[in-house]
């Protein structure tokens, strides 16, 4: 095997991983990133309020794809279940035409979307965010900032998923996880309906959000994380204003480490703005100008919950989990 392709389609966003799979010593292999995409298709939009998808969002969804399909056969993939996978999150497990989607992606690139559960979705980011990790570990090249067990949140636009666990060399991979639904595009459009939104509308999102972590906390023992390590575009967009850069830079985003008091300030700054002011922010893709309020909240409530004086930034998630996947045991899969 050469290459794979893994494809999430989210609630907000539809992103590609096209990954060459390369030989280490023995039987192990690594996948290496060859080409990373992300369009914003809102393909859960108001799913929340119809329950369906409605023809516009389908057709955008579907557009992308006919733009992944190409890039992956471009890059000398052949289309199928060994060489692809596409998963599809919180939308689709809610909406009540989720078939027209199955048909549609099925036609384009020629494999079914797997509409995969919550937990199984944090199982995947958890790999994909912590395998670097782990092998740094390995290396002795770690700091402390990188210590087990690993948290992985990845804050989504439906819902958010959360996973505790160790290393890929670990007997028991992943302890505990839970998926909630509560996701950037949900609490936006359940509860942020000004620009900018109110101060009820605040508070009526914080409560909705803290009566989630309660639900997870049930589930999964946030303050017991050694690490907090966030996946997704919430988390990247957020490190990324930290740093002040003028443009998004993946590389610079990625493993930054964004203290608590500076994700308050942000969050903070983030909901007293308008439209127009976050759409000047350097770093925001233009489909998250309308969310990012939302999802900065979240994984701010989030962080205060774990206690964690920082979290860190992951540009690697459940498309590198997805990616993994796609090898056998003995090719070194997950």
């Amino acid at each position: 095997m050469s290459g794979v392709a893994a494809i999430d389609c989210g609630t907000n966003s539809i992103r590609l991983l096209i990954a060459d799979v390369v030989a280490l010593d023995g039987d192990e292999v690594q996948v290496v990133d060859a080409d990373r995409r992300m369009e914003i298709v809102r393909l859960g939009e108001h799913v929340d309020e119809t329950g369906e998808f409605s023809a516009q969002a389908l057709e955008r969804t579907f557009e992308a794809l006919r733009g992944y399909a190409e890039a992956i056969r471009a890059h000398g993939i052949e289309l199928g279940p060994d060489t692809v996978r596409m998963v599809a999150t919180s939308a689709t497990r809610d909406a009540r035409n989720r078939q027209v989607f199955v048909d549609g992606v099925r036609e384009i690139i020629g494999v079914e979307p797997e509409v995969v559960t919550g937990l199984e979705e944090a199982e995947l980011s958890f790999v994909g965010a912590t395998a670097e990790l782990d092998a740094a570990a390995a290396d002795g090249g770690v700091d402390e900032a990188f210590a087990q067990p690993f948290l992985v949140v990845d804050i989504g636009g439906g819902s958010t998923e959360f996973v505790l666990g160790a290393g890929k060399g670990a007997q028991e991979l992943v302890r505990e996880s839970l998926s909630v639904d509560v996701g950037c595009v949900r609490m936006s459009e359940r509860h942020l309906r000004s620009d900018p939104p109110t101060a009820e509308q605040v508070a009526a999102a914080t409560a909705d959000i803290d009566v989630a972590l309660d639900e997870v906390e049930k589930v999964v023992p946030l303050r017991e994380a050694g690490s907090v390590v966030c996946v997704a575009g919430t988390a990247t967009t957020v490190a990324g204003i930290a740093l002040d850069l003028p443009e998004y830079d993946s590389e610079r985003i990625h493993h930054t480490r964004v203290r608590a008091v500076e994700l308050k300030r942000i969050t903070e700054e983030l909901l007293r703005s308008t439209h127009a002011e976050r759409a000047d922010i350097g770093v925001m893709h233009p489909g998250r100008v309308d969310v990012i309020g939302a999802g900065a909240l979240v994984l701010s409530r989030v962080l205060a919950r774990t206690g964690a004086g920082h979290f860190i930034a992951s540009e690697h998630d459940i498309l590198d989990g997805v990616a993994w996947s796609l090898l056998s045991p003995s090719e070194g899969g997950a």
